[in-house]
């Protein structure tokens, strides 16, 4: 008895030091069982189910999701292909700009809060009713914050980098720039990013339509919480579903709605001026509604005051791709980059984001930010301790670099059999592509290896700040790499354009 007795304080110590808790959240749904009749105290704090992760689980976890997310950057690359000829987009070129800085907007903040809530399912903030209700409320109310500011300053980022190159200046473009945008940016947040204004409701009285209205609106905004929580409790890594699924539900309904939005504002240009401020006016009204709703919880609200930097600075670098994208879509040598800048740049950044979150949560799992430990090294990394190392984020990093050819490939046969980009595909071409592609992916996993391990020896949740900067990058990258090749393509003479058919 007396034995038994020291051995149960050491565990509870050991449990408030938070080593053991963390752990036995990730066992509870993992491979291994913790109902396990060893009682040996020489268990160490050291994350279990990431690290028992072999290659072949992990790419058959990610590789569902990265298909899913592929196809809708694809679809989402089909629409852009058609709607660059609309009047619109020929008239208000700037919206092309919009185009990465928005679908980026949309994928970090879908992808940001996929990494904070698989990092809180891991490692066991989730487990109940009141902690998970918790955190759902105040991760959608803070993204239609930072949806509407951040939507808001992409098209004042438009207009001037629209405007620098030209000298021509526009107030009635200016103002559906910012109409479209923030309309955009604000109602694909709230069909995505679930209903805010429901969640908080404690009780809902009365007749049966305000629970059915409730639960409605909450089904339609579960589906990226309900794969994390799943995928816990199938012993699935949440970190390699979520952050892909989260950017597959962005992309195709974020351009769609771009497109629609911006047409039925300047159809009213001519005869109704008036409408687009009103649309710009009506949707930052709401903003202190939602910025009330995510200062009720500590965690966002944290977030609600400094959590700005990583995603304004990602839309400015994601704008810089949209103005590449602006020079080069109307010019019949670039005919097809339309189709293919959308995929490129989701799969980049959907690789990086799971990689991302999965040293994220591996770190958060060693102690807090800013805590000096073995697994968060200050140095920057080689490539060669990136890709080649034993750990299993250097395991994780050569599984998603081996699917960047293979997914890319299917996702140029699809576009290919829907006849799309007004291009053909020539082996010469596809080398091209898939040079760019890998050396994009390339360079962004390595980044992410050492940016996350800065920021958190700097005292930052890289869940908070990392993937914004690194799926903006992979914007700017993909797109510069691809009007590169596409330029020397053309060069060579190997882009013949059949836009005229």
């Amino acid at each position: 008895p007396g034995g038994e007795r020291a051995e149960l304080l050491l565990l509870e110590s050991r449990a408030d030091g938070k080593g053991l808790r963390e752990e036995d959240a990730l066992l509870e749904s993992g491979s291994q069982s913790n109902e396990s009749d060893d009682t040996s105290t020489d268990r160490g704090p050291e994350p279990a189910s990431p690290l028992k992760e072999t290659s072949f689980s992990i790419g058959l976890q990610v590789l569902f999701p990265f298909l899913l997310a592929g196809f809708g950057t694809v679809a989402a690359g089909m629409v852009l292909d058609i709607v660059q000829h609309w009047d619109v987009f020929k008239y208000v070129t700037e919206v092309f700009i919009l185009v990465p800085a928005l679908l980026g907007l949309k994928g970090n903040l879908e992808m940001t809060l996929a990494s904070r809530l698989s990092t809180a399912a891991n490692i066991g903030q989730m487990d109940t009713p009141k902690e998970l209700w918790k955190m759902i409320t105040g991760n959608m109310a803070l993204i239609q914050v930072q949806a509407t500011v951040v939507g808001f300053l992409a098209s004042i980022a438009a207009v001037i980098f629209g405007w620098i190159p030209d000298g021509h200046f526009s107030i009635d473009h200016a103002v559906l720039l910012c109409a479209s945008s923030v309309a955009t940016a604000f109602i694909a947040s709230l069909v995505l990013g679930k209903s805010t204004l429901c969640a908080p409701l404690p009780e809902l009285p009365g007749s049966p339509w305000p629970h059915a209205v409730f639960f409605l609106f909450v089904a339609l905004g579960m589906i990226m919480i309900g794969v994390i929580i799943g995928s816990r409790k199938m012993g699935i890594n949440p970190d390699n579903v979520a952050t892909p699924i989260a950017a597959s539900l962005g992309d195709l309904i974020t351009l769609a709605l771009l497109s629609g939005i911006s047409w039925g504002l300047y159809k009213e240009l001519e005869s109704k001026a008036y409408v687009n401020p009103l649309v710009c006016a009506f949707f930052i009204a709401l903003l202190p509604i939602w910025i009330v709703v995510a200062k009720r919880n500590a965690a966002t609200r944290e977030v609600l005051y400094s959590g700005w930097e990583p995603v304004i600075i990602a839309m400015a670098i994601s704008s810089v791709g949209g103005l590449i994208l602006d020079r080069t879509v109307s010019d019949p040598n670039f005919a097809g980059i339309a189709v293919f800048t959308p995929v490129i740049n989701g799969v980049g950044g959907n690789l990086v984001a799971v990689q991302a979150s999965r040293i994220s949560t591996y770190l958060h799992m060693s102690g807090m930010p800013g805590e000096s430990s073995e697994t968060a090294p200050r140095k920057c990394p080689s490539p060669c301790s990136t890709f080649f190392g034993s750990d299993v984020n250097s395991r994780s990093a050569r599984v998603l670099f081996l699917l960047v050819v293979p997914g890319h490939l299917v996702f140029l046969y699809t576009i290919s059999s829907m006849r799309g980009g007004h291009t053909t595909l020539t082996l010469i071409f596809i080398l091209f592509y898939m040079t760019a592609a890998l050396l994009q992916v390339l360079i962004l996993l390595y980044i992410a290896d050492w940016m996350v391990h800065w920021m958190w020896g700097r005292d930052l949740d890289p869940d908070n700040f990392s993937i914004p900067y690194l799926t903006a990058l992979g914007d700017l990258i993909g797109t510069g790499l691809l009007a590169l090749s596409f330029h020397i393509l053309w060069l060579i003479g190997d882009r013949d354009s059949d836009v005229g058919d």
